[in-house]
């Protein structure tokens, strides 16, 4: 784990001051393609529900 984490704190400052806050086109399409992968992984689950209940007799 040494050679990956070797980061001081002068590293994260320099992230921070790099870092911005999204414009709001910018929030609404991650938001929008965060949704449509959770709807998609929904579908799947639910689809596979589906096809694993039991049949009745």
């Amino acid at each position: 784990m040494g050679k990956y984490f070797n980061l001081n704190v002068n590293d994260y400052i320099r992230v921070l001051k790099l870092a911005r806050t999204p414009t709001w086109e910018e929030f609404k399409q991650v938001a929008m393609i965060a949704g449509a992968g959770v709807l998609f992984v929904g579908i799947i689950g639910f689809l596979m529900f589906i096809a694993m209940r039991p049949l009745p007799p």
